[in-house]
């Protein structure tokens, strides 16, 4: 464990080949800033033979080449970058503008199998869900498997709890809930998060040079529309509606 200036840094072994990177603070929110100051400042203070690295909500998995590097050479590494690394300033990670999104959502029955469910759970209204949905503003903290934005900000009155049995096969642009996050489904594929409706903008093309727009740090809200309203939309691939310079 290290001091740094956001907190204290552990450093731990995950299997032979990787590091797993927390920050022991009583705050959720202190936690998730802190991790991603520490990525930023490791993203751009890299150590020979570090081959990825992955970020979690609160945490930051460093996988290695064992053939190159050792768990205490990383450690080490580790230690120095959150101890005495500056923060970059090449504009190259962590100084981008923060982009925003505005994602039409059709929120029913169809599109949001588990809507009735999250509502009788939380003692709501479907149409209150929606509602206090469309009211959260949404940041991305990591970009998931496929590159799904998974995102915090979700304002209801307890975190939603994920199903007891995962859905085998969602469809692309679903937008669904668990806790107080959110994420949207960029391909078909199984999940147990909530499924509470879907949007009409394809999110990641792999044929794009760039096959996301949006990336940590970056803000989306959701805005409720009808069926025939998402059917209306030229909705094509997901673009940012404004920066805002950080």
């Amino acid at each position: 464990m290290t001091t740094a200036q956001y907190g204290a840094v552990t450093v731990e072994p995950f299997g032979d080949s990787a590091a797993m990177v927390t920050i022991p603070h009583r705050e959720q929110a202190a936690r998730r800033a802190a991790i991603v100051a520490f990525r930023d400042r490791f993203l751009a203070h890299l150590p020979p033979g570090v081959r990825d690295v992955v970020s979690g909500l609160e945490s930051l998995l460093i996988e290695f080449d064992p053939q190159e590097t050792a768990f205490e050479h990383v450690a080490y590494a580790a230690r120095l970058v959150a101890r005495w690394a500056p923060a970059p300033t090449d504009g190259t990670v962590g100084a981008r503008p923060v982009r925003t999104f505005a994602v039409p959502v059709v929120f029913d029955d169809d599109h949001g199998p588990d809507l009735a469910s999250v509502a009788e759970e939380l003692g709501l209204a479907a149409a209150e869900v929606v509602e206090a949905i469309a009211g959260s503003t949404f940041t991305v903290c990591l970009l998931g498997a496929a590159m799904a934005p998974m995102m915090d900000g979700l304002k209801v009155p307890r975190p939603v709890r994920r199903r007891a049995e995962p859905r085998t096969d969602v469809a692309p642009g679903a937008v669904m809930i668990a806790g107080t996050n959110a994420i949207i489904q960029p391909f078909p594929g199984p999940t147990g998060w909530r499924v509470v409706g879907r949007t009409p903008h394809t999110i990641v093309d792999i044929t794009r040079p760039d096959p996301v727009c949006f990336g940590p740090g970056d803000v989306m809200r959701f805005v409720p529309v009808t069926r025939d309203e998402a059917a209306a939309l030229d909705a094509g691939f997901l673009l940012p509606t404004a920066e805002v310079v950080t």
